[in-house]
């Protein structure tokens, strides 16, 4: 770019910038660089008429933090926008096959109709598939609503996203999918945009997931906790403290009710199974999940993850929206504590067996989500005072909804 065009671009830095120096750059990353200072205090409304500004020059403002309370501002080469849903069939294929997955998952199987061996012809399920409708539904209404919150806010954002994609595991995944997730194809203004894209989709899918744990909760009895037939598995449910919370406001006791506390207080009791899932209690009694609570359960466990506070997660975006830069200190902490939950069953019950695995899988997606961070156009503008608390109430939901052994199998 010639001198004569910097003065140009100089001339409307200067209007909502102090310069204190001007640096040409490389054109293939940034075409001029400014430090100083911004003027006023209305950082949104300076980079909005920087943007339209430069606009016809088909280049782009970054606003960025320097050393010592310095500020930056880069003119970088406009990217294009991307056709995000040009294969959108994919995502219907997706979708489809997905629907099929979770009624094979939810096929109501008649205990007469259990052979023997425990094991189930997949001719049996196929003809009883409709009888899934109530888990699918339920599964992928709290899926659909938190993928849809967070597209919704990328379209009123302006941000190129793609529509969701629905991730079948049949007769893989106890819940029958391994998630749903939408791609960003385009970089958040700044991050209040930032925020709110991540925020929306926890919002919208425990707007759903809650009315139907409490729908499933009632739909559902109590009964024994008995020994797996032979040739067969059962589970039980990890525990989060909103999902005690539910069982209570329910069945009015805290679940599962066990015979005999070891000669534990009911606090000391209540602590090590909540971290540990041990002993089973069999004999006790606890909730018999119907497949609607079954879907309300999954739907919390997916939200507790999705706002683990690191990374690309929707926790990572409100955690940087709080805290900036040092939002990445959280990460080694969040590796640390999943391996400690991994080894800390092993540890009090003195027993390898009851080592929880399903943690080591999600450390290891960590390492590929949670190490990188969506960096929008501007990092200076921070969050307004109504985000603040919004994000600190979804710190918040985060425990409530943490559930630190996710599922027991025995």
């Amino acid at each position: 770019m010639s001198l004569p065009e910097i003065e140009v671009l100089t001339s409307h830095v200067s209007k909502i910038f102090r310069i204190d120096d001007v640096t040409a750059g490389d054109p293939r990353e940034w075409i001029v660089r400014y430090r100083g200072q911004l003027l006023g205090e209305d950082t949104v409304a300076a980079y909005d008429q920087l943007a339209e500004a430069v606009r016809g020059y088909n280049l782009t403002p970054l606003f960025r933090k320097g050393e010592e309370g310095r500020q930056a501002i880069f003119l970088v080469p406009s990217l294009t926008t991307p056709n995000v849903n040009a294969r959108i069939y994919i995502n219907v294929i997706l979708f489809v096959l997905t629907v099929i997955s979770m009624l094979l998952t939810g096929v109501e199987i008649p205990p007469s109709s259990v052979p023997a061996d425990g094991s189930f012809p997949f001719l049996y399920l196929l003809q009883n598939i409709l009888t899934g409708w109530p888990f699918a539904l339920s599964m992928m209404g709290i899926l659909f609503a938190h993928e849809m919150g967070h597209y919704i806010a990328c379209r009123i954002y302006k941000v190129p996203a793609t529509l969701p994609y629905f991730l079948p595991a049949p007769l893989i995944s106890p819940l029958g999918t391994f998630g749903a997730f939408i791609a960003m194809r385009g970089i958040p203004k700044n991050k209040r945009v930032l925020f709110d894209v991540g925020v929306a989709g926890p919002i919208a899918g425990l707007i759903v997931a809650i009315p139907v744990l409490f729908i499933g909760l009632s739909l559902s009895p109590l009964g024994p906790i008995e020994h797996a037939p032979a040739g067969m598995s059962g589970f039980l449910e990890g525990n989060s403290i909103f999902y005690l919370f539910s069982k209570y406001m329910v069945f009015g006791q805290l679940l599962p009710h066990p015979v005999s506390t070891g000669g534990l207080s009911q606090a000391v009791y209540w602590l090590q199974y909540f971290l540990t899932g041990a002993p089973i209690p069999f004999g006790g009694v606890d909730v018999q999940l119907h497949s609607v609570a079954l879907a309300g359960w999954a739907g919390l466990l997916v939200t507790a993850l999705n706002l683990v506070p690191v990374g690309t997660l929707d926790g990572g975006h409100v955690a940087y929206g709080l805290f900036g830069d040092k939002a990445r200190k959280i990460f080694p902490f969040a590796i640390g504590a999943l391996i400690a939950l991994s080894v800390l069953p092993s540890l009090l019950t003195l027993s390898l067996a009851a080592f929880n695995s399903s943690w080591i899988l999600w450390v290891f997606i960590l390492f590929w989500l949670g190490k990188v961070r969506a960096q929008p156009l501007d990092e200076i503008t921070e969050l307004d005072s109504p985000r603040r608390a919004l994000g600190f109430v979804m710190l918040i939901v985060f425990v409530l909804l943490f559930t630190p052994i996710p599922m027991v199998m025995y």
